[in-house]
């Protein structure tokens, strides 16, 4: 038999270069579809704000509250609080001033705050508490002050506003929700006209925390809202963020469940971020968005799980030329318009870790239009309500898995024909 002749078409082997360059493009491509697949998740997980680090919120995200002044005027009052449910907010904020709860020391007046405390509960709404506004026999070394209404400035001995905070907390245990200690102290002026002092603020809050913790361990604990600004040249003021460092430096953290802010939107709207103020011309601190520059502090000291609390925020109408807060002061429409705008923002990017937004004003109704307050209302005296007050009593609510829809202007529920059960 002859020998078998293969065809060379028949035994052809694939060229290895070939195989090896395939392989090296196979390769080539299942690298660059995995860095592209590695980027984009880090993309969807990346969150410079450690959201999912807050874990056991002391508020659902986000809660609904408002700043209210009850305390003079009991027909307003009950109003006011009327509108508040009509707003479908849960929580209402109210200054119980300690000048008007001991006038002095040891005399303790508690029949307007227990009437207070309960037209809340009879409604169905929480108390938000500020401890502020010490009275004069607290720090006699202040020249006059007995004579005027009251200097903010912090008492002499931190442990005289401890004994009043733990009676306060004592008294209405389980009846209020949250104590914010104290407002804006990185400012002169709401610290006694003293330099402001971030140790000597976290000795007061510490004095105060311990005090309602031992009386009512279910309350909540703001720290204080800080004022959002920069130096002025003097020690009368401490920027924002700076103050914020401090107090953390001072250990603030042990003694508050919740870190407080304030957040004015000066003229911008809400959306605008700080770095697109500073493209602008102006400063990071003039944006509703600053609350982010204060809580990436909040991550650079490893405190990511701790939520936050708008304790003021707004938008002022302020007409008068001659006031120092014209030169930011919006329309009426704007002013409701980013009044929602904020919320809704809020509710897109910084839940869980913020709490409590707490809107300014239901307006006292002794204001006049002499007083910065009354532009930053969202109603007008103690029987009118604005723009502001009817867009935020109808806009869509976002409160942890519950959404409460937007209502059209003439509903029933908008009338308040129909009742809508607030947010927890």
């Amino acid at each position: 038999m002859p020998p078998l002749i293969h065809s060379p078409l028949s035994s052809c082997k694939a060229n290895p270069m070939n195989i090896i360059a395939r392989h090296k493009r196979l390769l080539t491509l299942l690298a660059l579809l995995l860095v592209v697949s590695i980027v984009a998740l880090r993309l969807n997980q990346y969150d410079p704000f450690e959201g999912a680090a807050v874990v056991d919120p002391p508020f659902t995200s986000l809660t609904y509250g408002i700043q209210t002044f009850l305390w003079w005027d009991e027909y307003a009052a009950a109003l006011h609080l009327d509108w508040v449910r009509l707003m479908v907010f849960s929580h209402v904020k109210q200054i119980f001033a300690w000048k008007d709860l001991e006038p002095e020391r040891g005399q303790f007046n508690f029949e307007r705050s227990d009437e207070i405390v309960a037209e809340v509960e009879s409604r169905g709404l929480k108390l938000v508490v500020r401890l502020t506004d010490a009275p004069y026999w607290t720090h006699p070394a202040l020249p006059g002050v007995k004579d005027v209404d009251y200097v903010d400035a912090p008492p002499d001995d931190p442990a005289d506003f401890g004994r009043y905070c733990g009676t306060l907390a004592a008294r209405y245990q389980g009846r209020i929700a949250a104590y914010q200690v104290w407002n804006e102290p990185n400012l002169g002026r709401e610290w006694g006209n003293y330099p402001p002092s971030a140790a000597g603020y976290v000795t007061l809050l510490a004095a105060c925390a311990g005090a309602i913790r031992a009386a009512d361990p279910q309350a909540i604990i703001i720290s204080a809202g800080l004022a959002p600004t920069g130096g002025d040249g003097s020690e009368r003021v401490i920027p924002d963020d700076v103050y914020f460092q401090q107090m953390y430096d001072a250990g603030f953290q042990r003694h508050a469940d919740v870190a407080g802010v304030n957040a004015p939107g000066y003229d911008f709207p809400p959306e605008v971020s700080p770095d697109e103020a500073v493209a602008q011309g102006s400063q990071r601190f003039f944006t509703f968005r600053r609350v982010e520059d204060m809580r990436r502090i909040m991550v650079r000291n490893s405190d990511a799980a701790r939520q936050m609390a708008i304790l003021e925020m707004g938008w002022t109408t302020d007409p008068r030329p001659d006031s120092p807060y014209h030169w930011h002061a919006v329309t009426e429409a704007e002013q409701a318009d980013y009044l929602v705008r904020a919320y809704r923002y809020a509710a897109e990017h910084w839940r869980p870790w913020m709490g409590l937004m707490s809107a300014i004003y239901i307006q006292d109704p002794a204001w006049g239009e002499d007083r910065e307050e009354y532009w930053w209302s969202v109603t007008v005296g103690s029987g009118a309500i604005g723009q502001s007050f009817i867009a935020l009593a109808n806009m869509t609510k976002y409160c942890g898995e519950r959404v409460i829809p937007a209502r059209e202007p003439g509903s029933p529920e908008a009338m308040g024909l129909a009742t809508v059960v607030p947010c927890p």
